[in-house]
């Protein structure tokens, strides 16, 4: 069984993030960049897998900046077997489309059984590279899954809808991504840090994926076209209890639409 899992490094999550005004792009200077945690919990649900059956292999796969090496390494040190970095100039500002035909040019040259990825982002939060990846492939996708079940003859698990939950299975290949709830990420040790020095990690070009891509090689784009940054909060109202106070808060509340 060979499994990749998609990682994304993006600016730390508890930094204050800020979007550049005048190219309507993420600044991604602005903070420390970390690995996503949503992508070490993918990893974490291919590493359980490996813990029960050894022979399986696990490669980290990722599109961004050289810098991106430090994302990997961490994934490596975590337990992944192997990383390949896609770095290109070309794919500056590429959006989800384009990002998603790198990636999947990238998959079928390393030919696993199963893609791993996290529902979505913490940056940008579009939620749908996996589903744009298995679409180019031709896999079946099972999406934001809370429990995953990995066994040599494919995948299962339970996702969340509107009234309830849905059970999912398929063949493999096939390309599943995974939400917070399905498992909580291992800490990395010393030894795992020290090995995760010694094993491979592969840098590609769009050249020798033999693709054109990127912002300037799409017939179609999409962009952003106005930001504004974040109003500062402001207190809300205050409710005083003069023997009122439960009749006030309900109308607050209908108000709102919250009840």
């Amino acid at each position: 069984m060979k499994i990749v899992v998609l990682a994304k490094q993006v600016p730390d999550t508890w930094s204050d993030r800020k979007i550049n005004l005048e190219t309507g792009m993420l600044d991604r200077e602005a903070s420390e960049p970390v690995p996503d945690e949503i992508n070490e919990r993918a990893l974490e649900v291919a590493l359980q897998f490996k813990d029960a059956n050894p022979d399986a292999e696990i490669v980290a796969l990722s599109m961004g900046l050289e810098d991106t090496t430090k994302t990997l390494r961490k994934l490596l040190s975590m337990g992944a077997d192997s990383a390949v970095l896609v770095t290109d100039t070309a794919l500056a500002g590429s959006d989800m489309v384009q990002t998603s035909r790198v990636l999947a040019a990238a998959v079928q040259r390393i030919a696993p059984d199963l893609l791993v990825a996290g529902n979505e982002a913490t940056d940008g939060r579009g939620g749908m590279v996996p589903a744009m990846v298995a679409e180019i492939l031709g896999w079946p996708v099972l999406p934001s899954l809370d429990e995953v079940t990995i066994t040599a003859e494919g995948v299962s698990g339970t996702t969340q809808v509107d009234g309830g939950s849905l059970s999912l299975s398929s063949g493999l290949p096939a390309a599943i991504s995974v939400t917070e709830k399905s498992a909580e990420a291992r800490f990395p040790n010393f030894k795992g840090i020290m090995q995760a020095k010694k094993k491979p990690m592969e840098t590609w070009s769009l050249a020798e994926l033999g693709i054109q891509a990127g912002p300037d090689a799409a017939p179609v784009r999409s962009v952003m076209v106005s930001a504004e940054a974040r109003p500062p909060k402001e207190a809300g109202p205050k409710v005083v209890d003069d023997g009122t106070a439960a009749s006030q808060l309900a109308e607050f509340l209908a108000a709102q639409r919250l009840i």
